[in-house]
């Protein structure tokens, strides 16, 4: 048995993000009736490889990943193209890989780079290294030791006793530590990360987590940076479940669902009242009371609505943008 134990302590926060998504999971499976809408997954699915690779640097808007998907005929920069098919095809073999088989990633990656880099389907033979832009993130362990690291961390996984979306995430963080392969690591850490959570619960194989991460990639960045310096993958362990949480908030129709949408638009409401209180609060404020950090995210689901709606009023409503702005009910 291996004793491969990856570096990590845990913190309230991240005890707290873990209960705050399972209750948002509980809620999504109430409304979904537990039946996930095909239309939705794909839509998710287009979304999800879309994001993944535009972090990957693929310039492809939306429409045109879409129509690539639907076999259309897109100008483009062939390679480009061919990553999204590539990456399809292999979000498409999900559901029948094996998450904790080496063999399996392997196989996945030979998918998802074909025709990309010579050495698709293979363990990188060379040094490699992460990087922001022009600046040095991380470089990698010695190609030799790859073989070796990465059984390792798959005998971890399946052996540890951690809440899979702890475990997941500090999957996710030693995948990119380790930097596999030659090419493809950000893409393929991405999808293993939502493979290994999938196993769990079947709604993380169609939750586009890719776009927020996409959203906060200076935030992924930093997180991975700060781990790598401390020797302890907290940072990024929270910034994930973060990111996971805000994924699951915005995802207010899962099934067909005109109903869903008004029940969570009433749950959001109703959570937003209840921290409000009778006080005069910022939206910051508000946000932390909430446990929020993606604005975007509190704006469209929370205080939008209970704006709309009539729940609550701003202090200065002559001024919406002040920044002494707050808000109370009415």
């Amino acid at each position: 048995m291996s004793e491969y134990k990856p570096p990590f302590h845990t913190t309230d926060r991240i005890t707290n993000l873990v209960a705050a998504i399972s209750e948002q999971i509980g809620r999504i499976k109430v409304l979904s009736h537990g039946n996930l809408n095909p239309h939705l997954r794909k839509k998710n699915r287009i979304r999800t490889i879309h994001s993944s690779l535009a972090i990957e640097q693929n310039s492809l808007s939306l429409e045109q990943v879409t129509a690539i998907v639907d076999g259309k005929r897109v100008l483009g920069n062939p390679n480009e193209i061919r990553e999204v098919r590539n990456a399809y095809d292999t979000y498409n073999m999900m559901l029948s890989l094996d998450p904790y088989a080496v063999k399996d990633l392997l196989k996945a990656h030979r998918m998802m780079m074909e025709g990309l880099i010579p050495e698709n389907g293979r363990f990188r033979s060379g040094g490699v290294g992460v990087f922001a832009g022009d600046v040095v993130v991380h470089m990698a362990p010695p190609a030799r030791l790859v073989p070796g690291e990465i059984q390792d961390l798959f005998e971890w996984y399946k052996t540890s006793e951690m809440h899979p979306l702890i475990r997941s995430s500090i999957f996710h963080y030693e995948f990119e530590f380790i930097h596999p392969f030659a090419d493809g690591n950000g893409r393929m850490g991405r999808m293993w990360h939502s493979l290994l959570l999938g196993k769990w619960n079947e709604i993380f194989y169609w939750l586009p987590i890719e776009e927020l991460i996409r959203s906060r990639q200076q935030e992924y960045y930093n997180a991975l940076g700060a781990s790598n310096r401390e020797s302890d993958s907290s940072a990024f362990v929270e910034l994930m479940l973060e990111i996971i949480l805000d994924t699951l908030r915005e995802t207010t129709v899962v099934g067909n669902a005109e109903e869903s949408t008004k029940a969570a638009a009433n749950s959001y409401i109703q959570k937003l009242l209840h921290v409000l209180g009778d006080e005069e609060l910022s939206a910051a404020e508000i946000m932390r009371r909430l446990g929020l950090s993606h604005r975007p995210t509190f704006r469209k689901n929370y205080l939008n609505p209970a704006l709309e709606q009539g729940f609550i009023n701003m202090t200065i409503p002559d001024k919406p943008n002040s920044r002494n702005q707050k808000y109370r009910r009415r």
